[in-house]
């Protein structure tokens, strides 16, 4: 029953709103977003983050597409020789982040009947990453550390990356649905507590289940905005089968969602009564 609920939830709400996303966030690093934006981010990403600009399209497309783009996406930086070790597990703390179609549309819209309380949500999100990048603010590493840029590949035509980002992007969809179903399955023992409990332990498992028990109250709120924060073990899971084979360690994404999604809750707690006008 609860697998089926699931499935049923992902035809609803975790397909239309992360697919499009997976597939533009796919085609767009097939065409080197990153190089591309690099220059452009050196002015944000250095003085505040003590990253290198080519770190921002990472920044950039997990805000835009959502878990777990951001972290594929530092990953991939990782594996091409873009950013060191230490940069890139500094960076998957704070750029693996949830879409904000899900915030606005899914939460806001669904949830709360409101688009605007929606783009609150989305912004005290990406706030809250921000924040969370500035906590693990570290040192640059110099010039003669990094390491030697490996040979990039042949540009692909645009025809031959949409066709590759609608493939990738299924199989992306396959693996997030996964997710979801089995963890819904296990939260729902947690639904069944009821009170307010039982939505806060569904909410720290997985993030799609939590959005029918959220009540539209300021409790609601706050409870929408922390656990967007925080992802859910689902998107750890995500996140851990992401940098599966690259070495790089699971710590920071956990640390860092782990404090983002502290951040978010204190953030909506203190501006629930603007937002909702209770």
């Amino acid at each position: 029953m609860a697998a089926a609920e699931a499935l049923g939830l992902c035809g609803r709400s975790v397909i239309p709103a992360l697919f499009p996303f997976l597939v533009l966030s796919t085609l767009l690093v097939s065409l080197d977003f990153g190089e591309l934006v690099s220059p452009w981010f050196a002015g944000l990403m250095t003085p505040l983050f003590r990253l290198p600009g080519s770190a921002g399209s990472a920044l950039a497309l997990g805000l835009a597409g959502g878990y777990p783009i951001g972290a594929q996406t530092a990953v991939q930086l990782y594996r091409e020789g873009v950013l060191t070790r230490a940069e890139t597990e500094r960076l998957l703390a704070f750029c693996n982040n949830s879409n904000p179609v899900f915030l606005i549309s899914v939460l806001g819209a669904g949830v709360f009947g409101s688009v605007r309380t929606g783009v609150w949500l989305w912004l005290i999100h990406i706030l809250s990453a921000l924040l969370a990048g500035l906590l693990f603010r570290g040192k640059r590493s110099p010039a003669h550390q990094r390491p030697a840029r490996k040979t990039t590949c042949q540009r692909v035509s645009f025809a031959a990356a949409l066709v590759g980002a609608v493939k990738g992007g299924l199989m992306g969809m396959l693996s997030v649905c996964a997710f979801v179903i089995f963890f819904y399955v296990l939260a729902s023992p947690l639904a069944a507590l009821g009170g307010r409990l039982g939505p806060v332990l569904v909410g720290l498992t997985e993030l799609f289940s939590l959005t029918p028990l959220i009540p539209p109250d300021g409790f609601g709120f706050v409870l929408a905005a922390g656990c967007a924060g925080w992802g859910g073990l689902s998107v750890l899971c995500q996140t851990a089968a992401v940098l599966e084979g690259s070495g790089l360690r699971l710590r920071n994404c956990v640390l860092g969602k782990v404090l983002q999604g502290l951040l978010s809750a204190v953030l909506a707690l203190a501006l629930r009564g603007y937002v909702l006008g209770v």
